[in-house]
């Protein structure tokens, strides 16, 4: 099931469980949660609250939801943003886990969120969202369950809007199905049909912007350097160190690095682990398409997680981070487990 985002009152959603970004101690604080008491009625919803305890981040318990047309107010306590360096985000990532498996136990169909810690304890938005979505969706691959993420403020929800707008604009725009179709050997991997239809398309509608698929053929025909050797002539290029490609990635490791060094001309990286290798190098779609070639892989748009990483290519954002959580926010797994 999708991720529901609206712009409201989170008191006024209705679903089984509404998820209350409490205090760590059993006071009522200000903003969402006040209202949450305010409309469960504060004495009855306190009393049981402190019943419950001090909650430690990242924690989450259950309490009966009184007065609100929930069944139940799920309390988490979500983390204090500091530098990022001291776990915020593993932090926030269990508040939606630990609260989603919680409302499971309860047998909750539905479950409201709001964006935690995205108001005084100064998490990042953008980053805090995507952290939402893809713990959400990574629930949601193996449970059903309703879940509906209330954002108060306009600014929270023009970031989550656009985002996920701007992406399936994009994968609406260049997807095409290849069922039935006949595909030419050409590294590209594009197909005849499809190359047809963008050449019909240009001719019929001129002032009609089309994707033109880059010629990576005669890419290789310039150079037929390996995978290994041309993603260390890009790091000399650049003037970095091998640690400056692999240190900051995650599925990039030192081993990794070595054994394409060790395997040279023979090493045959798996799809994700190519394609990592582009952002890590900050390719542009031209560069990522002729060294994935060298590796006997390309980016096809008959395929949307390919789009989603054209994407992210296209609009310059490079983190592997937010490429894995918007993969899993449509549904897909993390790039490390890509493999064709």
């Amino acid at each position: 099931m999708p991720v529901k985002v609206f712009r409201n009152d989170i008191t006024l959603v209705k679903a089984d469980a509404i998820v209350n970004s409490a205090n760590p101690e059993p006071v009522i604080g200000g903003g969402a949660e006040a209202a949450i008491y305010e409309a469960a009625g504060e004495e009855l919803l306190l009393t049981e609250r402190k019943r419950i305890g001090d909650i430690d981040p990242g924690e989450a318990f259950a309490s009966p939801a009184f007065g609100l047309s929930a069944k139940y107010v799920i309390h988490t306590v979500g983390p204090v943003w500091k530098d990022g360096s001291m776990g915020e985000v593993a932090i926030l990532r269990s508040c939606y886990e630990t609260s989603l498996e919680l409302a499971k136990d309860l047998g909750c169909k539905s479950i409201a969120f709001p964006f935690i810690s995205t108001g005084t304890y100064g998490f990042p938005k953008d980053k805090a969202i995507e952290i939402a979505y893809s713990s959400i969706n990574r629930f949601l691959k193996h449970n059903k369950m309703t879940v509906i993420l209330v954002v108060y403020d306009k600014e929270s929800f023009k970031i989550s809007a656009k985002k996920f707008k701007d992406i399936t604009a994009y994968i609406d725009e260049h997807y095409f199905d290849d069922k039935d179709e006949t595909f030419d050997n050409s590294p590209s991997g594009i197909s005849r049909n499809r190359r047809l239809e963008r050449e019909r398309m240009l001719n019929m509608h001129s002032k009609v912007p089309a994707v033109i698929p880059v010629d990576v053929t005669e890419m290789l025909k310039k150079s037929g350097a390996s995978f290994s050797s041309r993603v260390q002539e890009m790091v000399k290029q650049r003037g970095l160190k091998p640690s400056d490609v692999y240190d900051k990635k995650h599925i990039l490791t030192k081993k990794i690095y070595s054994d394409m060094k060790t395997q040279g001309d023979e090493y045959k990286p798996k799809k994700g682990t190519a394609i990592a290798f582009c952002l890590a190098l900050e390719l542009d779609l031209a560069e990522t398409l002729e060294l994935l070639a060298s590796a006997g892989w390309t980016l096809s748009d008959s395929k949307r997680i390919d789009l989603i990483i054209k994407w992210h290519i296209e609009t310059r954002d490079f983190n592997i981070m937010h490429v894995n959580n918007t993969l899993n926010s449509f549904g897909f797994d993390r790039l490390d487990k890509y493999e064709r």
